[in-house]
């Protein structure tokens, strides 16, 4: 076993490196930011209408899921662009189109959870 690759320095070196890749999420683009607010809220909202345990975790997976696939997004837009330069190739397009559309797909799926989850919540108060 190569003890150079294994060790708490190269633990803390990684989560260093994991955390300026989050930072650097959050600089980049408003994305993250946008739905780093709508998390924010959806588990707010959660808390004030008291939903289920199992509603929360939901609430809670749904948002590990989108965030880490928008920083995998912006890392595949860099990848291109620093593969591809300033120039638009074919196949740069379709690697940033198929994130955005995976990204995209998933914020759906969370957007239909979080209304069957708050609608009936919501209605209530009217």
């Amino acid at each position: 076993m190569d003890k150079s690759k294994y060790g708490f320095n190269k633990l803390v070196s990684s989560f260093k490196f994991a955390f300026q890749g989050i930072v650097h999420g959050y600089t980049a683009g408003q994305n993250i930011i946008i739905m780093t607010v709508l998390a924010f809220l959806a588990v707010t909202l959660g808390i004030i209408f008291k939903i289920q345990v199992y509603e929360m975790l939901i609430v809670l997976v749904l948002i590990g899921i989108i965030l880490p696939l928008e920083l995998i997004n912006t890392a595949i837009e860099a990848v291109v662009d620093l593969h591809d330069g300033n120039s638009k190739s074919r196949y740069g397009k379709i690697a940033k189109d198929c994130a955005a559309g995976a990204l995209t797909i998933a914020s759906i799926v969370a957007f239909v959870i979080g209304i069957i989850i708050f609608l009936p919540h919501i209605i209530k108060l009217f």
